[in-house]
């Protein structure tokens, strides 16, 4: 299939120079690169969490963080002791 495809100059060039240096034209060049960019996506959504939960839990098991959640608890109900029900009535 034919389509056009709009690239910056200077990967063009690259494109062409790393084609010539191994022998294949860069229809082979451009076609195998997609291909294996393809594969690769593939195996990796299929394995890998999306980019947002990369990190999510990362401090889970450190130390120092449960300690400073502790912290932050303690500080969270002192605070919610100084509350007087009553006055959310």
């Amino acid at each position: 299939m034919k389509t056009t495809i709009e690239l910056p100059d200077r990967t063009f060039r690259r494109a062409k120079t790393v084609a010539a240096a191994n022998g294949v034209t860069l229809k082979q060049l451009l076609t195998e690169a997609l291909e294996e960019k393809l594969r690769q996506g593939a195996k990796s959504s299929r394995s890998a969490a999306p980019p947002w939960l990369r990190c999510f839990g990362a401090f889970a098991n450190s130390p120092s963080m449960r300690v400073e959640t502790r912290r932050i608890q303690r500080r969270i109900d002192a605070e919610f002791e100084r509350i007087d029900p009553e006055d959310w009535q």
